[in-house]
């Protein structure tokens, strides 16, 4: 399975993902390197996902986009509400862009991930438990795995499950916190893929 991850961060969400042959795109050219120092087999793009997607998106069979969360997210609104030093933004309506057009114009299966919103969301998602997932295939929620924010780094380091302790130059608890859960990432791969509630299963077990 050709897979193309886009807005890579680290790489929370292909964490445990076997048996596929990943691209990865990423800006930010540290946090790029650390993807490629945990996922050496993976293709590693460094530049602008969202024209990337539109380029090649023909290319794959699942595609997976965590575009920036920011500009949606409920804090945003509390934080610049009444407030003159965090001035109010426009939400950044790339997220939509690339749901619209992964719908009307992609064959394969795919995912784009994003935070609860402060308004009512323009498209609505397949699921929404901590976060948004709109996908173009139903799956079964992962109980009792909401995304995991809070802690210092040391925890989150441990439920994320990548140690970022000797890199530099990068804020460590927001790229920690900016990893989807690897089981979350599992999961929806495997239901993409049509895996029975068994086969699954026995996956989750051998990673445990």
């Amino acid at each position: 399975m050709k897979v193309l991850n886009l807005y890579a961060g680290i790489g929370g969400n292909r964490k445990l993902w076997e048996d596929v042959e990943v691209t990865a795109v990423e800006q930010n050219e540290v946090i790029a390197n650390i993807y490629k120092d945990f996922f050496p087999n993976d293709n590693m793009i460094i530049g602008d996902a969202h024209q990337f997607l539109l380029e090649h998106f023909r290319e794959y069979d699942f595609i997976w986009s965590s575009p920036p969360c920011p500009t949606h997210s409920r804090l945003n609104e509390v934080f610049t509400k009444g407030n003159a030093t965090n001035p109010v933004t426009y939400p950044d309506m790339v997220l939509y862009q690339e749901i619209i057009l992964l719908q009307k114009h992609f064959k394969g299966k795919w995912c784009v991930e994003n935070v609860i919103s402060y308004y009512k969301p323009l498209i609505p998602p397949t699921e929404s438990n901590s976060h948004y997932f709109w996908t173009n295939f139903y799956f079964k929620p992962l109980a009792n795995r909401p995304r995991e924010h809070w802690g210092g780094i040391e925890k989150l380091q441990q439920l994320k499950g990548f140690d970022i302790s000797e890199y530099g130059g990068i804020d460590k608890t927001k790229t920690l916190r900016n990893c989807v859960e690897p089981e979350i990432g599992l999961h929806i791969l495997n239901e993409a893929r049509g895996y029975s509630k068994e086969t699954q299963e026995k996956l989750f077990k051998e990673i445990a």
